[in-house]
């Protein structure tokens, strides 16, 4: 035993030895649950049921890009893209924390966007709202972007990382609702 200690490179082949197959179990039992979870979600994305009305204006909805399409296939929930022809709405029915829910901000700039003016809002109904500009130069287009994340009991939350860490530690329960609103500037 003491020779084995005194070489620390075999000491490292043997912790590697021992740890490799409780990687692989525990890599399988991963993989294996992740997979009966997308299936019970895939059971809930028939029951989300998307609002018909935005501010008391009638929604219609729109196809998701190919973009929002291949994102949706691994979100826990489901996402949908209206529009009451004024304003677009990227409305998010999410089932379980999870950090694929960021803030919009940061897929605009993905996207070649510049983000500016990003400042907390109150609406006329008191919830809060995070607000931005986009701007897309090139293309000469501005858009006002303002979103925010609810749970049922009416809890609102203008930053996904507070909004993931209540989840996470029960202090929110699901689901949950996360609006994107988006209109020319």
């Amino acid at each position: 035993m003491s020779l084995l200690f005194s070489h620390p490179a075999r000491l490292l082949k043997l912790l590697m030895l021992l740890l490799l197959p409780a990687c692989t179990v525990w890599q399988t039992l991963n993989a294996w649950g992740n997979r009966h979870e997308n299936a019970s979600h895939s059971t809930l994305r028939a029951a989300v049921e998307w609002p018909a009305t935005w501010r008391e204006r009638p929604l219609r909805p729109l196809a998701l890009s190919e973009v929002e399409q291949r994102f949706a296939q691994g979100f826990p929930g489901q996402i949908a893209r209206l529009t009451d022809g004024e304003h677009m709405l990227i409305w998010r029915h999410v089932t379980q924390a999870t950090r694929m829910l960021h803030p919009a901000a940061d897929c605009y700039r993905a996207m070649g966007w510049r983000i500016r003016d990003e400042q907390l809002e109150q609406a006329a109904d008191h919830q809060r709202w995070r607000c931005f500009i986009a701007e897309l130069p090139r293309k000469n287009q501005r858009l006002r972007v303002c979103e925010r994340i609810e749970d049922p009991a009416g809890q609102g939350f203008t930053d996904a990382s507070a909004w993931y860490w209540a989840a996470v530690t029960g202090q929110s329960n699901g689901p949950w609702q996360a609006i994107t609103v988006a209109r020319p500037w």
